[in-house]
């Protein structure tokens, strides 16, 4: 690399991890044209500044090489692949099962730009405004399980048979409890979720609320949701398909969770020279 270091750029020790998840075909495969690390970093410095596509820097690859590349990885799973692993290796690290028993469940409203204006841009009438929710299924520590991506205007409770069916997907069917909110009360969501052998369990807000109030085990996925304020690109829907949008918070935290398990990753290595 001869041009000057961003801040997003992907050391070493974590590309090391990354590469094989991206790597879709081999490394001297007469088809690639672009270093993929490359490509990576052009991506994570995207999210992270929340610039359009057509305005990537310079000297990085041009955003057209990008944005195809980043479709690939998205259509193939490769992000949910990386986040899945990454889960496993912190849960194992701090003495937890690889995969969770529990989830923690709730959807957030994102304003649609221009770009993601049409059919699928709901019109939230509690909120006031045009846009996605974005609903996304979480473990006991905060790191992403399941996302699905709706119009504005659809009600949580609709959407409790699909995050279901993506978390025991991801987890090989061991999660057997859900913390929810309000939003998910009803008979429906009930049957939706112990369709898929998970329990719904509500937790509600005190009936004497005064200002500010942490909620048991709700607090956890409100703070993913502040991970994910953090990368400018997920602060609106920008994309114009949905699976865009979801893929890309999956990449959000993949780029979290990597320096946790890079440094899970030397310190065992470390400990196996000795």
């Amino acid at each position: 690399m001869t041009r000057k270091p961003y801040p997003t750029d992907v050391s070493d020790e974590k590309w090391s991890f990354a590469a094989p998840y991206l790597s879709l075909m081999n490394a001297p495969a007469p088809q690639r044209r672009r270093d993929l690390r490359e490509v990576f970093n052009a991506l994570r410095w995207l999210v992270r500044a929340g610039a359009p596509w057509r305005l990537l820097p310079n000297d990085f690859p041009p955003w057209e090489a990008v944005y195809q590349q980043s479709r690939r990885w998205v259509d193939s799973g490769c992000f949910e692949a990386m986040v899945s692993e990454l889960r496993s290796i912190i849960r194992v690290a701090q003495g937890r099962q690889s995969q969770p028993s529990a989830v923690v469940m709730e959807g957030a409203r994102c304003p649609a730009a221009r770009a993601a204006r049409g059919p699928r841009a709901g019109y939230d009438g509690y909120k006031r405004h045009r846009g996605s929710k974005v609903h996304v299924a979480v473990d006991t520590l905060g790191h992403l399980l399941a996302v699905h991506v709706t119009p504005a205007n659809e009600p949580e409770r609709a959407q409790v048979r699909l995050l279901c069916e993506a978390v025991q997907e991801a987890t090989g069917g061991t999660v057997k409890l859900a913390w929810v909110d309000q939003g998910y009360t009803g008979e429906q969501a009930k049957e939706a979720a112990q369709g898929n052998g998970i329990e719904l369990q509500v937790v509600k807000l005190p009936e004497a609320k005064k200002g500010f109030v942490l909620l048991p085990r709700r607090w956890v996925v409100e703070r993913s949701f502040g991970w994910l304020a953090r990368f400018r690109r997920l602060a609106r829907d920008y994309e114009r398909l949905p699976t865009v949008l979801s893929g890309l918070h999956f990449l959000v935290f993949a780029v979290l969770m990597l320096p946790a398990a890079a440094r899970i990753l030397a310190a065992l290595q470390v400990h196996n020279t000795l």
